[in-house]
């Protein structure tokens, strides 16, 4: 759809402030979506950043199940190493983004591999279909040179991880339609971006401030946005402009039956999967997690 036809905005509908919480073996992070204050927004279920030295998250996140939904973990700075129970592992580095589709199930941990500087990244949970969340599991993993950017106007960059921005698509392969993007407005640069009619989306800011859709924005925060289709924002007078995260995607519209790592549509299938990780059958070894379901790598 070109600029000229959107004629909808997306207005703010709410803000909600991040919380600081202990993940893992005892690291801190900030989550805004998985919270009391939003609980979640179809089809996404939780948004935490971690910004930490690395030597004060070196504890990392040991080996933990996952069943019914994907995960999305981008690094800004830093490295993070993922690893499974059947001995697959990745690293991701300084801009690197991994998309793991959990799908029937997979056992893992992500570990900081940095030791000095600063560990900062996302990691968001996207919920699946009912059709598919007992697929076969799927790794996605993008390094920074993977990822295209758009200068789309004078102070403005986008990294495109997935859907489309100017024309430039990106890389991830995603099962529920969606968009993805990493935004930097330097001090007063400006964006806009498509985001289609019937999707639900917010932003999070991780840097600066300034104004999405007009509405005030500052660090910590993820902005949730109403009825549109599409999206503003200006960076901020202060010299870290506006940085953030757009997510959006289609709602599922199916019931969310969630106990921890486990998300699923029916209590019966939360028992299963319990009863599937106690007798050692979440990760099946004959999964292939770094091809497609069509055996693409």
């Amino acid at each position: 759809m070109a600029a000229s036809t959107l004629a909808n905005l997306r207005p703010v509908t709410k803000v909600v402030q991040g919380q600081k919480m202990k993940e893992g073996a005892g690291v801190t992070i900030c989550r805004t979506v998985g919270t009391s204050t939003l609980r979640n927004l179809d089809p996404y279920l939780m948004l935490d950043e971690l910004k930490l030295p690395a030597k004060a998250a070196f504890a990392g996140f040991p080996d933990h199940p996952h069943r019914g939904f994907e995960t999305c973990s981008i690094m800004l700075e830093g490295q993070m190493e993922h690893r499974d129970s059947q001995g697959n592992q990745g690293v991701i580095g300084p801009g690197g983004v991994q998309w793991m589709t959990a799908g029937r199930g997979i056992i893992h941990s992500e570990m900081p591999k940095s030791t000095d500087g600063m560990l900062w990244g996302f990691q968001l949970w996207i919920n699946l279909p009912k059709k598919d969340k007992m697929c076969k599991p799927r790794y996605q993993d993008y390094q920074q040179r993977d990822i295209p950017v758009v200068e789309s106007s004078p102070g403005a960059s986008v990294r495109v991880m997935a859907g489309s921005h100017g024309g430039v698509i990106g890389p991830i392969k995603m099962r529920n339609p969606g968009l993805l993007m990493d935004v930097r407005l330097g001090p007063g640069a400006n964006v806009a971006q498509e985001v289609p009619l019937g999707w639900n989306g917010f932003a999070y800011v991780y840097d600066g401030e300034g104004k999405i859709c007009g509405s005030a924005a500052q660090r910590e925060q993820a902005l949730v946005l109403g009825p549109g289709d599409h999206v503003t924002a200006t960076g901020g007078s202060g010299t870290n402009g506006l940085k953030f995260l757009l997510i959006a995607g289609k709602p599922i519209g199916e019931p969310i039956v969630q106990h921890g790592p486990f998300v699923m549509t029916s209590q019966e299938e939360i028992y299963q999967a319990f009863r599937d990780y106690q007798s050692g059958r979440l990760q099946d070894p004959a999964d292939n997690p770094w091809k497609g379901d069509d055996g693409e790598l």
